[in-house]
């Protein structure tokens, strides 16, 4: 884990209350309805980059399961299970670098809201698809969110790589050939909480049965 690239988002987590952070939604719809669309009842499903989202909370009400939220900050997973009280316990927290983070168990869904589009090293690319690939079951399923094409260039005082659908869907070819089909797209204007618009694309990709 690169200590201070936790220093950094646990002092972005420290310095705001989690509903004046930019990429807060009270209710992630896109993510949960992708993730309901995908997983079903009994199946493993993670969310990389969790932070304090609360798309593990509206996940828990219907039902779905069993839940795992990874984050490198660990201050911002705690926000998550102040948040959930004893319901915390229904959901395994991995403190975590993605990039340097091997699964212990394979899952139906993967779900990354806005991690991949911070990786501007071709290195931790890399290393991020290995652990996806790792981590996801035959035929598993990668919702992976990133800055549209028109989307911002920073985020966080941090620059990001910006995609097309198509091409989020070379790169990660290109890292691990042959191994994700793209099978749905959305593009989704995400408002944040001081008015400002922020252009998001997701990609859905099914990992290849083998």
């Amino acid at each position: 884990m690169m200590a201070g690239e936790q220093k950094h988002w646990d002092g972005v987590y420290d310095a705001r209350a989690e509903d004046e952070l930019t990429w807060f939604e009270a209710t992630p719809e896109v993510s949960l309805d992708l993730v309901r669309t995908y997983l079903k009842p009994g199946e493993a499903f993670i969310d990389v980059g969790a932070g304090a989202s609360r798309l593990v909370d509206a996940l828990l009400e219907t039902g779905l399961g069993p839940l795992t939220a990874l984050d490198l900050s660990d201050g911002s997973l705690a926000q998550s299970r102040q948040r959930l009280g004893s319901h915390s316990d229904e959901i395994t927290w991995i403190d975590a670098d993605v990039t340097r983070w091997q699964a212990d168990r394979e899952y139906a869904v993967w779900h990354d809201r806005a991690v991949f589009h911070f990786l501007t090293d071709a290195e931790d690319r890399a290393a991020y698809v290995r652990a996806m690939t790792r981590a996801l079951r035959s035929g598993g399923i990668a919702i992976i969110a990133t800055f549209a094409e028109d989307g911002p260039e920073k985020c966080s005082g941090l620059s990001v790589v910006r995609y097309s659908p198509e091409a989020l869907a070379e790169e990660l070819d290109r890292l691990h050939p042959g191994q994700f089909d793209l099978i749905d797209t959305r593009r989704h204007m995400h408002i944040t909480p001081k008015g400002n618009r922020q252009s998001f694309q997701y990609s859905i990709f099914r990992k290849k049965v083998s």
